[in-house]
């Protein structure tokens, strides 16, 4: 195997209204495509997604979105 270096670094907002507070900033800092993938519409009936998409939007994001994802999905699924 050649030899490599791999980083994936994670930064996570925790508390109320931390998508509203922080992702903006994050955002601009990204390029103009988001993949958006969930599951079923749990996402939908408590707000997140229109939370999401409404400040996806404001940032002039294009969204592609993949649903339907299932819980612990199987290497055949993904």
């Amino acid at each position: 195997m050649n030899a490599f270096t791999y980083s994936h670094p994670v930064q996570v907002y925790f508390g109320e209204k931390a998508a509203e507070k922080n992702l903006a900033a994050e955002l601009q800092k990204r390029g103009k495509n988001v993949l958006l993938a969930y599951g079923g519409g749990s996402v939908k009936r408590n707000g997140v997604y229109d939370e999401l998409m409404g400040i996806l939007n404001a940032a002039g994001k294009t969204v592609t979105e993949f649903t339907g994802i299932m819980s612990n999905p199987t290497y055949a699924k993904v």
